[in-house]
This record gives structure tokens, C-alpha cells and sequence, in this order.
């Protein structure tokens, strides 16, 4: 019933250093820089009047930072889940795009061309991160119908849940924002997730770098 949907302000972390550099993160625990810290001050003060009744987080520190911000305003604690992290990059990770491409090309072309199959050595499979993301997701909506929940995460994470309310697959190249402190908005009536709206960066002074450096790359 819609009077029990669950309503989502799904976010993204605030700039790092490394998405500057387009330098691969995964589950390394890379923190806010400047640039990053202010984009979670302006997204929290948007949302102060929201009426959040839960605040969840990736255990990362780029997200969980980004959400004690909320937490500032809205009296929510932040509970951490790590679930909502982002996709384990393995051998990936700490490298920039020239790097991947010099060392590894066959995998480099995989994971250019979304093989939902396809992970780094030591590191997650699309598909396999995709599943641990939506279970993650609907265990959360599940446990509070009716309410509203903030959830902070990243990029790929965030990338998952568009895919899971709009019913696209895994493999077509992404066409949709994922800025930094960006503000998403999802309902979960159940079983499945409804996209309300998405990209909402109007809070913030600048344009957002998108998480998912292949993604910003021209074609």
C-alpha cells in the first residue's frame, strides 16, 4: 500500500581528492577532501527540513562523513552498513584509468564493456556487487515501511539502485548523473523499488564529478 511505502533520499559521498584524479577508490578508505566536506554541509542543510527517521551509511569514511552532516541536523544517529559499500576493485584499486589500461588490458576492456561476469583480481564481479547491493537496499526499506530513510554510499552503489527501480540491465552504459552530494529520491513498496527523482544537485554551487570514472569519459 502506498500509505506503507517506504521513502529513500539516497546520496552520494562527498568529492575526494581521488575522484579529482580519476583514480579508482572501491573499499579503500579514501576521506572528504575540502571541496567535499562543504558539498555535505550544503546537502544537509537542504535536506534539514526533510523528516528523515533513519540515517544509514557505507562504514566508509568518504560516506560515513558525508552523512554525520545529516546527522547534525536532523538528531539522527548514523548507522553504519556494509552493504552499502562501494564495488571491491581489487587489483584496481589506488590506480588511475591510463594505469589500468597499461597493465591489465584484457581485464581493463571487461570491466570498460560492463561484463556483469567480469572481477578484478581480489575484487567483486558487477553482478555479484549489484545482488549484495539490492538485497542490502530492500533489508533497510523493509525494516521501516511507511518512513523516511537517508542512505549515503557511493557511486556504483547508487548506480544499482537506479538500475533496480527502472529495470535496467547491467550492461548498457550509464546515461545518468551520480554527482557528489547529489540527492536521489526512491520509493520501496514491498518488493520492488520506484524512481521519484533523481540527480538533484540545484543545493550545491558547482557541477559534481561522476563517481564512476569510465563513466565520465568521452566515448
Amino acid at each position: 500500500m502506498q500509505d506503507q511505502a517506504t521513502r529513500i533520499i539516497a546520496i552520494r559521498h562527498g568529492e575526494t581528492d581521488w575522484n579529482v584524479q580519476a583514480r579508482i577508490q572501491g573499499q579503500l578508505d579514501i576521506g572528504l577532501n575540502d571541496r567535499g566536506r562543504q558539498q555535505a554541509a550544503q546537502m544537509a542543510a537542504a535536506l534539514a527540513t526533510e523528516g528523515i527517521d533513519a540515517l544509514y551509511s557505507s562504514d566508509l569514511q568518504r560516506a560515513h562523513d558525508t552523512a554525520q552532516a545529516i546527522a547534525a541536523r536532523s538528531g539522527c544517529p548514523v548507522v553504519c552498513d556494509r552493504g552499502l559499500r562501494e564495488r571491491a576493485m581489487g587489483v584496481f584499486e589506488g590506480c588511475t584509468l591510463a594505469q589500468i589500461a597499461q597493465r591489465w588490458p584484457g581485464p581493463n576492456e571487461r570491466w570498460r564493456q560492463r561484463d556483469p561476469a567480469f572481477a578484478p583480481a581480489g575484487g567483486e564481479s558487477l553482478q555479484d556487487f549489484y545482488d549484495r547491493v539490492v538485497v542490502t537496499a530492500k533489508r533497510l526499506a523493509a525494516a521501516h515501511p511507511g518512513r523516511s530513510l537517508a542512505w549515503v554510499a557511493h557511486g556504483g552503489v547508487l548506480d544499482s539502485l537506479y538500475r533496480a527501480a527502472t529495470g535496467m540491465a547491467l550492461q548498457p552504459p550509464r546515461d545518468w548523473p551520480l554527482g557528489n552530494a547529489g540527492i536521489n529520491r526512491l520509493l520501496f513498496t514491498g518488493e520492488r523499488f520506484t524512481l521519484i527523482g533523481w540527480g538533484d544537485v540545484a543545493h550545491l554551487e558547482s557541477d559534481m564529478l561522476l563517481d564512476d570514472p569510465v563513466a565520465a569519459r568521452p566515448a
